[in-house]
């Protein structure tokens, strides 16, 4: 379609979130369900013995930062964007596919090589929030950050389908602007360290990049 003749792009969005709505409205929270499941009970029954990752000088440059826990839990609203987007049956099983295959691999390291971050020596009690929060997800199955990896995958697929909207370049920034604050909050936490991140990046660009490749093709 030319884009002289193509809705506005906040109309294409309207239309895009109305097809198979209640696939996306029961799919998405039952992947993320069936995720953490499993994600919660490998972080409490690890098979081998768990490494400690290494608090590195750029560590220490990242102070703690509990202001940062709304941004750290904005990742569950941030992955069910992309699926919200995307208009065919066959996108979204794509979609998550790829987004299985980057969890599995996360989860399998998580299993064969347990990993966690070092003490933190802050009084946990005096932030009754970031408390409970370690309470639920304590500082385990660390490396790679499936936190970071799952906000790359979803950042990439998301600014494709934006540029595909053709949407105005401050939201591609605030895309980035978004996950780029997600991970920051993953150390500001305390939650993971920056060995962790860079192996989340890695993780969630790669298979990203090859899901979109797949994509693409299948389009043409």
């Amino acid at each position: 379609m030319s884009s002289m003749h193509r809705p506005v792009w906040y109309r294409q969005i309207a239309t895009a979130m109305r097809q198979h709505v209640w696939f996306k409205a029961i799919g998405t929270p039952l992947f993320i369900a069936v995720f953490f499941g499993v994600y919660l009970y490998l972080l409490k029954h690890p098979v081998y013995p768990t490494t400690i990752m290494p608090f590195t000088s750029l560590d220490k440059l990242i102070g703690f930062q509990p202001l940062a826990m709304p941004l750290y839990i904005s990742l569950w609203v941030y992955v069910s964007l992309p699926p919200a987007l995307l208009s065919t049956r066959r996108e979204l099983l794509n979609y998550g596919s790829a987004m299985t295959i980057t969890c599995l691999t996360g989860l399998l390291i998580f299993y064969f090589w347990p990993t966690a971050v070092p003490v933190a020596h802050i009084d946990w009690a005096l932030y009754p929030d970031v408390d409970y929060l370690k309470t639920i997800d304590s500082a385990g199955n660390a490396f790679p950050s499936l936190h970071v990896a799952t906000a790359t995958f979803s950042a990439i697929w998301l600014n494709f389908l934006l540029n595909r909207f053709g949407v105005p370049r401050w939201l591609l920034g605030l895309n980035f602007v978004w996950c780029t604050g997600i991970l920051y909050s993953t150390l500001a936490m305390r939650q993971h360290v920056v060995v962790d991140v860079l192996a989340g990046l890695a993780l969630g660009m790669v298979v990203a990049q090859l899901s979109l490749h797949t994509q693409i093709k299948s389009q043409i």
